[in-house]
Formats: C-alpha cells, sequence, structure tokens
C-alpha cells in the first residue's frame, strides 16, 4: 500500500479548488499535478490528481478512504493508491 492517497479528477480547476478546501480543513500535502494512469495514451486524456497523505486529525489518509470517496463522487473522480 503506498504512504498516500490520490484523489483523481478529470478538471483541473476542480481539483485545485478541492486541494484548497482540503488543506484549509488540515489534509496535507494537498498537492494537485496532472497524471497520466495507467493505461492511457494520451496526454490530453490525463487527468489530475489530489495527492493527500495525513488527515486533520494525523491519521494516514488511507483510513478516510470512504470519507473522501465520498468527496470525489460528486466530480465523477474516484479515489487511488
Amino acid at each position: 500500500m503506498a504512504d498516500f492517497l490520490l484523489l483523481v479528477l478529470h478538471d483541473r480547476d476542480e481539483a485545485a479548488g478541492l486541494a484548497r478546501e482540503l488543506a484549509g480543513r488540515g489534509w496535507t500535502p494537498c498537492a494537485v499535478h496532472k497524471d497520466l494512469l495507467a493505461g492511457e495514451d494520451d496526454a490530453e486524456d490525463a487527468d489530475w490528481v489530489v495527492e493527500l497523505t495525513t488527515a486533520p486529525d494525523g491519521t494516514p489518509a488511507h483510513a478516510h478512504r470512504a470519507e473522501l470517496e465520498a468527496l470525489v463522487e460528486p466530480y465523477d473522480g474516484f479515489v487511488g493508491d
């Protein structure tokens, strides 16, 4: 299992906005970057990811996977390792 979770969204602005919201709540590191996921071969189809390691309570982001999945659902996103 990776030490981080990736919140994967299709839109850059949505990913950046979600990262700001999560950072404001104390999640870290909330780094946003473009990523070609496995099986993608076209840079235009690349998704935007928000990288999370630690929850506001100091526990690993993995401990909050269900909460994060519910958070990205309205964006048609998903949570990956």
